[in-house]
Order: C-alpha cells, then structure tokens, then sequence
C-alpha cells in the first residue's frame, strides 16, 4: 500500500469521524488516500474537496464542471456509516437510498466552493459563513443547489445573501440551517410571504436583515419571534406598515384629492367653455363653435386658410377635430344682445336645412367678439369663376339654373322666411357640379318679388357673363336696360361671346334672356310666379333635348314682345 499523499484542501461540510483513512477516486483514476488522525474526542471533519496533489492534477473551474465530473468512492457509503454512528445528529444521517448518497456528496463538492467563494480564511478546518454579499451571478445559481441546503453543514453560523436583485419567494430551503445566528436578505426583490413559523424555529438567531425587499404585509408584532429584532430589520421590506408613509398618503388624500378635483373640474369647465370638440357626442352641445374651435381649426386664422375677403366678412377654410373640412365665415361686425339672439335663432333654422343644392350648415359661433357660421367644405369654384374660365355651352349653364331653381322651390314651400343670396359668385359648385346656395339672409322680410328679380338677374348673368355690380355704373338697372336694348332682335349680342352658338343654341339663350327680363320685371303684371317659373324652366330645357336641323329657322316679333319658333316640315 502506497504512503497516504498529504493534502492542500479537504471537504468543505462536516463528515465528523474518528476514522483512519477515506478512500476517493479520481476522475483520472488515481487513487488518493486521506490519513485522519484518531483521538480521544471526536473531530469535526468537512466535506473533503478534491485538490490537485500534483502539479499536473487541476480541479474543474466551475462547480457545475465538478458535480457532473466528480463521482463518490467507493467506500464512501460506509464512511458515511461510521460518522453517523459517532454523531447520530449530522444531517446526512437519516439517508435511505443509493440517490441520498449521491446527493450527500454532491453536496461536499458545493461546500467546497462555496466556502471559497465565501471567502472563508480556511476552508480546511472551518466552514463558518456563507457570504455571498453583492455576487448577483452565483448567488442565485447556490441558492438552486436544494440538495447543499438539506445537508447544510452544521458548522455554518452566517449566512448573508444581500444585494443581489433576487426575484421570487422567500427562499425557504435557506432556514433547513437551523443553527444560524445570522441572516440577510436585505436589498433584494423578493415578494409573497414570509414564512414565520419556519423562522420561529431558528432559535440560535440573533441578526435578521429582510429590508428593502417586497414583501406582502403581515401582522409580525403578533409573533413572539419577531420580537426580538428593532424595526431597522424590516425596513422597507413590506412586512411593517410604514407608518411616515401612511400619513403621507393620508395627508396627499386629504389636500390632494380636493385640489385633484377642483383641478379637474376647472378642467372640464374650460373644456366645456372653449373645446367642447373634446367631449364625448353626448356631453357636447350640437352645432355649438367656439371661437378657440375656430381658431384651431384655421390654424390660428392663418393668412394660408384665408380663401375670401369682403367688408366685414373673412372667410376660412378649416378643418375640424373629426378631420372634415368646413367653410367659416367670419363677422366681425359688433352686435348688441338682441343681434346675438336673432342671429343665433337664425342658426338654428340654417343647420336644418336639407336639400341637394343648398350648402349643408354645420355649425355657428355667436361670441362677443365673433360670429360665425360653419358650412361643409366643397373643393368646387363659385359659379362666376366656373363661368369666366370655363366658358361652358348653354346647356351646362342652364343646369345650374335649374338646380338653383329647385332649392328655390325647397325653401319657398317649407322655409318661406329664409333668404339667400343668388349672386354667381355666392353660388358653389360641388365636385359633380351641383350648385349650391351657400349664403342666407333671414328675417330680413324678403318678398317673393325679390327673390324671383334677384333669379331674374341670375339667369341674364348666366347668360351675359357680365358682373352688373363691377361693370355698370348704376348696377343691375344698368345692366337690365342694356339687355333690353338688344332684345329681341339682337340678343344675340349680349350673349357670352364664348359660349358656342350653333344649333338651337341662339334661341335657347334667347328665351332665357326673355325669362330674365320677365322675372327682373318688378311689376305684378309682367313678373312669373314661383308656380310658373319651373314649367318656363322646363320648356327650355326641354328644348336643349331637341337636336339642330339645318331646316332650323329663328324668327322675331317686336321688341320686347317675346320670340317664336318657326320649323320647316
């Protein structure tokens, strides 16, 4: 039999026995024999280690290396065997299978590291502490080793776990050292219960550090163990309710919470004065603008949404809070109490209006300092500018008057006391060239005799394009004695000289100069009804469905007496 080899390391947990040699095999398959010494008393002996006895033999790195390299000897069993009989209370003692003893020694080779890494001052003899303080990457990775815990070396009197980001539960397999007098766990995240009972059973426990962690809230004045540690041991860790705390939240409650609400409520005050847009449909008052809505919705009145400009009348192309477009128009004339509710009550009959060619009203404005009315944005040019620039043929010109007309007859039979301007450059045209009345006047009395002069004076525009207001000197009486001038005879010579005029052309636009001058006619007598101004609009454009014929003959009656209509067979 070889000498027994001296050793640099041995195990690092107690293997307590008087017994003269322990036999462990190598993962070279040298054989190493431990010489013990046998005395009169019993010495603690550690969980052995295995160390290089040569220059040439290295331990693995890493723990995990070791316990998947490092295998028992042989006689390892009866080792065990014999401390057990000589120190019935080591932990290991009460093992009933072959995979306990595999465990058991596993639990030397942790030992063995862990006691380094605790840097214990000699892990040959002692193993007092385990101090893995500030070491987050292989605190957690000894704290899953639950086999190291079950057989916890007796000799461990220290345990110190603190600041290390640890996440989860309380790690309850920590409390199998029962004999510890120390233990922190402070500056962690660890949540959920403390387990009490198994505290209570560490009775040699004089320093317990659980700060700074989560932990749910528990009564732990009621347990008699926890009275033994001041209140610096739990601070911060949620076991304790914080009383500073609890007065704060108290005190932000009682001043806080009113100041919230006052808060808020100015809040929603503001919101209901200047942006009701933001407010629920429900809440918001329908049809109400605010000069704020305004003013965000033209970009502050930007000089970049500024599409019209009149005395007193500015108007905006905006966009609102649910992204459509809208035409403003602005007043900023000063009006007293009784202008603001007329106007008002004006807007409350405009928003309800509902017909093809009338401009759909979204909204108004009656502040102090500004009113306004809102209307559904069209991408369409005025009829004037259509007119001038695109010159179109007499038949596109007299779809216009007929749509015009119709909203006429809409309003003269369900809105009697709405009035409107029929100027060519009032008038809209929607994108599938509808047009469309966007301006009203209301309970400005109008007369039906107005209203159909104003149609009147539409249709010889249409016909002429001539503007009366900018190109007569005395206006539209200057304009209607220049077209009588001509008419019949030579009507042809107030025509647009761009419109084309061949066919049936002449005498179409021939007979709607006669129905201008007819409607323009401010005399009982003369002038159409609205009961007979559609059935003439219909014979005109029933005309425009009648195709040329080279037979097509025009002749005159005396002027200002009318037209007909002579057609070889």
């Amino acid at each position: 039999m070889r000498p027994p080899t001296t050793l640099q390391h041995l195990f690092s947990s107690i293997l307590t026995s008087s017994m003269p040699t322990i036999f462990l095999t190598m993962p070279s398959s040298i054989s190493i024999s431990i010489s013990i010494s046998s005395s009169t008393f019993l010495l603690p002996l550690f969980f052995f280690s295995l160390v290089s006895i040569s220059p040439s033999l290295i331990l693995s790195a890493s723990v995990v290396e070791d316990l998947n390299n490092l295998h028992p000897p042989p006689d390892f069993n009866s080792t065990i065997i014999k401390n057990c009989l000589n120190i019935p209370s080591l932990r290991y003692c009460n093992y009933s299978s072959p995979l306990d003893l595999i465990e058991i020694f596993k639990s030397t080779i942790v030992a063995s590291h862990l006691c380094n890494e605790s840097r214990n001052p000699n892990c040959v003899e002692t193993f007092p502490k385990i101090d893995l303080h500030s070491r987050p990457k292989i605190a957690p990775l000894y704290l899953s080793f639950t086999f190291f815990w079950k057989y916890c070396p007796l000799t461990i009197l220290s345990i110190n776990l603190s600041n290390n980001s640890l996440n989860g539960g309380f790690p309850s397999h920590v409390l199998q050292c029962s004999q510890i007098q120390s233990l922190d766990l402070s500056h962690n995240k660890l949540s959920g219960d403390v387990p009490v009972q198994s505290l209570s059973q560490l009775t040699n426990i004089s320093l317990l550090n659980l700060s700074y962690n989560h932990f749910s809230e528990s009564k732990i004045s009621d347990s008699h163990f926890f009275r033994h540690f001041n209140s610096s041991s739990f601070l911060h860790s949620g076991l304790v309710p914080d009383r500073w705390g609890f007065k704060i939240k108290v005190i932000v409650f009682l001043f806080g919470f009113p100041m919230f609400v006052i808060l808020m409520v100015g809040c929603l005050g503001w919101i209901c004065l200047h942006r009701p847009d933001f407010l629920p449909a429900v809440l918001r008052r329908k049809y109400k603008f605010t000069p704020a809505m305004l003013k965000a919705a033209t970009g502050g009145f930007s000089v970049n949404n500024l599409v019209g400009k009149s005395e007193g009348v500015d108007i905006y192309r905006g966009s609102v809070r649910d992204g459509s477009q809208v035409r403003i128009e602005i007043y900023r004339d000063e009006v007293s109490g009784d202008g603001r509710r007329r106007f008002t009550g004006e807007c409350e009959i405009l928003v309800q209006l509902r017909h093809k060619n009338i401009v759909k009203v979204v909204g108004w404005c009656d502040n102090r300092r500004l009113r306004a009315i809102v209307t559904q944005w069209t991408d369409g040019e005025n009829v004037e500018m259509w007119v001038a620039g695109s010159a179109p043929p007499w038949k596109q010109r007299l779809k216009i008057l007929m749509g015009v007309l119709d909203a006429m007859r809409y309003l003269h039979e369900q809105w009697p006391h709405v009035g409107y301007d029929l100027r060519t450059c009032s008038i809209l045209l929607s994108n599938n060239r509808q047009p469309l009345i966007s301006r009203f006047r209301i309970g400005d009395q109008i007369s039906n005799t107005r209203k159909i002069y104003k149609f009147g004076i539409l249709v010889m525009e249409m016909v002429t394009n001539k503007r009366p207001r900018e190109e007569f000197e005395r206006g539209e009486e200057e304009f209607i004695e220049w077209i009588r001038m001509h008419y019949p005879e030579n009507a042809h010579m107030v025509f647009d000289e761009r419109m084309r005029k061949t066919g049936n052309t002449v005498d179409q636009a021939t007979q709607g100069i006669g129905l201008g001058l007819m409607c323009s006619d401010l005399s009982r007598e003369r002038q159409p009804t609205f009961d007979v101004i559609p059935s003439m609009m219909s014979e005109l454009s029933d005309l425009c469905r009648v195709p040329s014929s080279p037979d097509y003959k025009i002749s005159h009656g005396g002027k200002g007496q009318g037209h007909g209509r002579n057609q070889s067979r």
